[in-house]
């Protein structure tokens, strides 16, 4: 018996025993007719108490019987970032199982920049994104007249690797960087062809620059990924040097895959090139990832700490954008966000390789999809 039933049966018992004790000791007619008329009024009580008692813990046990099920049908069609694909993927099979099989999502990972271009068309409902959508892409959706919301879903650090057997290369700058891989290092083959421009943007790292092949392997332009490099990498040295548009050399591979660029970085022992922190971290000892010096000289290495408390200089928010008319009219798409957003949900991106967004982010990226009714 749990202690709210033998608290009622205790009121019941004291009723019962009033009721006896009102008969059997008085004489006095009206006494006990008062006395009955106030144990029977606690009688009530209690069998109100315990039906009430009842009903609660009904309703109790049907929604523990209904947790972790939603109430939703249909296809929810997802595009853009790679980086963020992993971690849409896992809330798609959330989605699945939490349906019972009667909502979809099916997901794939163009480039945030493809990935756009397609939800402006209308051609999505949802789209990842690694960076926030540019002012002519926000107006290509006005422009076809779709209205969306931008939800922040979880914390990456962009990764600057090289393989693990190349010991020259531990630490470096963006002036460095911008040496390796920014647009004056067009036709450089080993990295020491980079010393003198590194010399001259103001590297200090510039004289560790080793004698052997420079191999880069990177994402496209169509990449949030890229755009992310040349904002944190480039675009200030390019500035400095004078340059009106900063962008990566024209002569490396770049891939739309990731898992592509990681077989590059791991295919070369000189080898340089950039992802998302969980393709690095998955990697084991693989790969390397490479320390970046911030405003102070410090290096700070790509780590889930470092990230998480915004030390690293390369941290960045991955988003999620999504189509408000879709969610609004196909109940899938409405359950894809909620569960999204949920704790369950954003608890994903850690299972994927990414930080989780701490509690006040997490509040706001709820609180902005409540908002949207």
């Amino acid at each position: 018996m749990n202690t709210k039933s033998r608290r009622l049966a205790f009121i019941a018992s004291v009723a019962v025993l009033s009721l006896t004790a009102a008969a059997c000791g008085s004489d006095d007619e009206e006494a006990a007719d008062t006395t009955a008329a106030a144990a029977a009024e606690t009688t009530a009580a209690a069998e109100s108490e315990t039906t009430a008692a009842a009903e609660s813990d009904t309703t109790a046990a049907a929604t523990e019987g209904d947790s972790g099920m939603v109430e939703a049908e249909g296809e929810v069609i997802v595009s853009g970032s790679s980086t963020v694909e992993p971690i849409s993927i896992k809330v798609g099979e959330l989605l699945g199982e939490m349906s019972g099989g009667k909502a979809t999502a099916i997901v794939d990972g163009p480039g945030t920049g493809d990935g756009f271009k397609l939800f402006c068309a209308g051609d999505t409902d949802i789209s990842g994104a690694s960076r926030k959508i540019k002012d002519e892409e926000a107006q290509a959706c006005a422009d076809a007249g779709i209205e969306f919301t931008e939800l922040a879903v979880a914390i990456d650090g962009l990764t600057v690797a090289t393989s693990p057997n190349n010991s020259a290369i531990e630490c470096l700058d963006n002036a460095a960087l911008y040496a390796l891989m920014g647009p004056e290092s067009e036709g450089f083959a080993t990295w020491a062809d980079a010393k003198e421009l590194a010399t001259t943007v103001g590297s200090a790292y510039a004289d560790i620059f080793p004698d052997a092949d420079l191999v880069v392997t990177a994402p496209g332009e169509e990449s949030g990924t890229y755009d992310t490099f040349v904002e944190f990498a480039l675009a200030d040295v390019a500035e400095a040097q004078g340059l009106e548009d900063a962008a990566m050399r024209a002569d490396y591979s770049a891939s739309g895959n990731d898992n592509l660029i990681v077989e590059g970085i791991e295919g070369s022992d000189s080898s340089l090139g950039f992802v998302g922190y969980a393709f690095y971290a998955g990697q084991g000892e693989k790969m390397k990832g490479i320390a970046i010096a911030n405003e102070d000289g410090e290096c700070i290495a790509p780590t889930s700490e470092t990230i998480a408390d915004g030390s690293y200089p390369y941290s960045r928010t991955l988003y999620i954008y999504v189509n408000n008319a879709k969610a609004a009219e196909n109940s899938a798409v409405q359950a894809y966000v909620d569960l999204f957003v949920s704790a369950e949900g954003l608890a994903e991106a850690g299972e994927a390789g990414y930080v989780v967004l701490p509690d006040d982010q997490a509040a706001a990226t709820a609180d902005a999809w409540a908002a949207v009714g």
